[in-house]
C-alpha cells in the first residue's frame, strides 16, 4: 500500500495523510508497472480497462484505484460491498450516466467486491460490456471462487503482493519525514527489521507502528529505544485464514517441502500453521495422507508413524502431540519417495468408472451347492498350494480390463517389490508358453 503525501485532518490515520497523489509516488508492486505489464501499457496509452485488484490487506488496492482515476482524469465513484445495497448501486449507476453524458470517463471502485452476491455483480455487466464505466474491484479473496464467471471474463485480474521489507522501509522513511521526526535515522538495523517483520507485508500496519513509535518516542525519552520498538512492534499476528487461500498455500508449502525431502522447510511450515492456530488433528490427517501419496510402499513404516503421531496428538494434546507431529513430518521428509501407489489408485479409479464388468466365475464366492453347480468358484487355484505360493498364469481381473496400474519405483522397499513382481511376471510368461 503506498501512501505518501497529501495532508488533511490532524486526526486522520497516518495512512490517509500519506496517500500518494501520483503513480510515481506509489511504493511496491513493481511487477505491475514494468514495461511489459498490461497495466503499464494501459497507462501509457491512456486506455483504461476494467480490472480486479487481488491481494492481502494493506498493499495498495484502494490507493492504486484512486491514482488510476487521477491518471485517466476520470470521475471516481467508490462503493463498499460490505455496506452498499441495491439503492447505493442504483445511485452509483445514475451518477455514472450523468458523467457519461458530460463526456467523462467513470471509474467505479468496489471495495471487497466478492461480498456482492451474484445479482449485484451482474448489475455491472452491461455497463462494463458497453464501456460506460471502468470497474475496478478490490478483493482479498481468490476471484476464481468468489467472483461470477461472467464478470471475471470481462476484467483483467492483477495480483498485488505483500510489501517486501525494502518497500516497507521506504514507506517508514517517508512517514517519519512527514512527522518531522529524525527517528528513522536513529533506528538501528535490528529495530528496522523488527518493525518490518511486525508489519508482515501490510503497509497500513507499518504506518500504524511508525505513528505509535513516533508518539511513544516523544513522550518517553527516558525509555530505552529497544524497549520502545519491541512494545510498538508487538508480536506479529501470523496470516492464517482457515478457509481461504493463505490456509491452502501453507498446506501446499508443507506438503511440497516434505515431497522435496527438505525436513527443515517442512518443520518451518508445520510450526507456522500450528503457531497461527491450525487444528493439530487436521494437520495429522493431512500428514497421514502425505505418507500414502508421496512415500507409499517405498517405506510403509511412514504410514504407521503418522497414525501413531495422530493418536498421540489426540490423546495427549499440546505440546506433546505437536512434537509427535514434528517427528512424523521429519521422517516423511527424509524417507524414500514414491507416488506409485497414488498413481496406481488414480488409474484404478478411472478403470472402475468404465463399466460394471462381471467378476470372473473362478473368483466368485460359492457358499451354497447351487452356486457351485452354476460354476461359481470353478477351477479356482489356491495360491498357497502352488510353487512360490503363486498361481502362475492365473487372471484376477475382468476380461475387459488388462491395464497395469502399479509401477513400483526403484527406491526403498519398492525396489524389492519391483524385483518380486518382475519374478512373478516371468512365471506368468513361462506358464503361458507352457500352455501354447
Amino acid at each position: 500500500m503506498s501512501e505518501l503525501f497529501a495532508d488533511t485532518h490532524c486526526d486522520q490515520p497516518l495512512a490517509a495523510k500519506l496517500r500518494p497523489s501520483s503513480l510515481d509516488q506509489f511504493v511496491g508492486q513493481s511487477h505491475l508497472f514494468n514495461s511489459e505489464s498490461p497495466l503499464a501499457k494501459s497507462i501509457e496509452k491512456k486506455r483504461p480497462h476494467s480490472m480486479l485488484l487481488w491481494g492481502p490487506p494493506g498493499v495498495g488496492k484502494t490507493t492504486l484505484a484512486k491514482l488510476l482515476a487521477t491518471t485517466f482524469d476520470a470521475l471516481f465513484i467508490e462503493l463498499s460491498a460490505v455496506l452498499a445495497g441495491t439503492q447505493e448501486i442504483r445511485e452509483a449507476v445514475n451518477r455514472m450516466k450523468v458523467a457519461r453524458g458530460q463526456g467523462r470517463t467513470v471509474i467505479l471502485f468496489v471495495d471487497e467486491v466478492h461480498r456482492f452476491n451474484k445479482a449485484q455483480q451482474d448489475a455491472f455487466l452491461p455497463y462494463v460490456e458497453s464501456g460506460d464505466l471502468i470497474l475496478v474491484g478490490a478483493t482479498t479473496e481468490n476471484p476464481s471462487f468468489e467472483v461470477n464467471r461472467a464478470l471475471l471474463s470481462r476484467v483483467r485480474v492483477y495480483r498485488l503482493e505483500r510489501l517486501d521489507p525494502d518497500s516497507l522501509l521506504t514507506l517508514a522513511k517517508s512517514a517519519f519525514a512527514h512527522l518531522n521526526s529524525d527517528l528513522f535515522d536513529v533506528l538501528e538495523d535490528n529495530h528496522k527489521r523488527l518493525i518490518t517483520q511486525a508489519a508482515d507485508g501490510d503497509g497500513r500496519k507499518l504506518l500504524g507502528i511508525v505513528e505509535q513509535l513516533h508518539h511513544s518516542y516523544d513522550q518517553q525519552r527516558d525509555t530505552a529505544l529497544d524497549d520502545l520498538v519491541v512494545a510498538c512492534a508487538d508480536k506479529p499476528l501470523l496470516k492464517f485464514d482457515k478457509n481461504g487461500d493463505h490456509f491452502y498455500d501453507l498446506i501446499s508449502a508443507l506438503h511440497k517441502s516434505v515431497r522435496g525431502s527438505d525436513p527443515d522447510a517442512s518443520l518451518y511450515w508445520l510450526a507456522r500453521m500450528l503457531k497461527a492456530g491450525a487444528d493439530p488433528l487436521y494437520l495429522a490427517r493431512r500428514i497421514t495422507r502425505i505418507a500414502s501419496e508421496d512415500i507409499g510402499n517405498a517405506d510403509p513404516r511412514a504410514l504407521e508413524l503418522c497414525i501413531a503421531a495422530w493418536e498421540t496428538q489426540a490423546r495427549l494434546g499440546s505440546p506433546e502431540g505437536e512434537l509427535a507431529l514434528a517427528q512424523a513430518v521429519t521422517y516423511l521428509a527424509c524417507a524414500p519417495k514414491s507416488n506409485a501407489v497414488y498413481m496406481a489408485w488414480k488409474a484404478a479409479l478411472v478403470s472402475a468408472e468404465q463399466g460394471s464388468f462381471d467378476v470372473p466365475m473362478h473368483l466368485r464366492n460359492a457358499p451354497t451347492p447351487l452356486m457351485k453347480e452354476q460354476g461359481f468358484g470353478h477351477q479356482y487355484r489356491y495360491a498357497h498350494n502352488e510353487p512360490h505360493a503363486y498361481a502362475a498364469g492365473e487372471r484376477y481381473r475382468p476380461a475387459e480390463i488388462d491395464s497395469q496400474y502399479y509401477f513400483p519405483s526403484n527406491r526403498g522397499l519398492e525396489a524389492k517389490i519391483s524385483e518380486k513382481l518382475a519374478f512373478l511376471r516371468s512365471l506368468d510368461e513361462r506358464a503361458g508358453s507352457d500352455n501354447d
